[in-house]
């Protein structure tokens, strides 16, 4: 499939070219709420605890999907700012977001709450679409 000028993979960058231009009208572009949930598989995911610890309220989380995962067709990764794996959406949340995702539209996470329970790390993130 042929990416064009608007596509999933550069919208971070049309955003910030867009926010750094003086006097540049920005276009509407809205970020609507999808839904919230826990990141899953944290417990599986090596190095978790390095990978996680400047993470807190606010940061962004990006999503990748992994439609070749044997375990979940409709997989969709979860990255920390440093494009690190810290898990995945939930399976049982998964396949509305994977379909909009597949249909080119861009999705990403943030966080809402993190906290520790033992060697566990439990990540709370609020789901969002960016939307013209």
């Amino acid at each position: 499939m042929e990416e064009g000028l608007i596509s999933s993979k550069n919208w971070p960058q049309l955003t910030q070219l867009f926010q750094q231009q003086e006097g540049v009208p920005m276009p509407f572009l809205k970020e609507i709420f999808l839904m919230e949930c826990r990141i899953a598989g944290t417990s599986h995911v090596p190095e978790i605890q390095e990978r996680t610890q400047d993470i807190q309220a606010g940061n962004l989380v990006q999503f990748r999907r992994e439609a070749a995962n044997p375990a979940d067709s409709l997989a969709i990764l979860i990255l920390n700012g440093k494009g690190e794996k810290i898990g995945y959406v939930p399976r049982e949340k998964n396949e509305v977001l994977a379909r909009l995702m597949d249909a080119g539209k861009y999705l990403f996470g943030k966080v809402e709450d993190k906290s520790q329970l033992g060697d566990y790390v439990r990540i709370v993130i609020r789901t969002y679409m960016q939307d013209v």
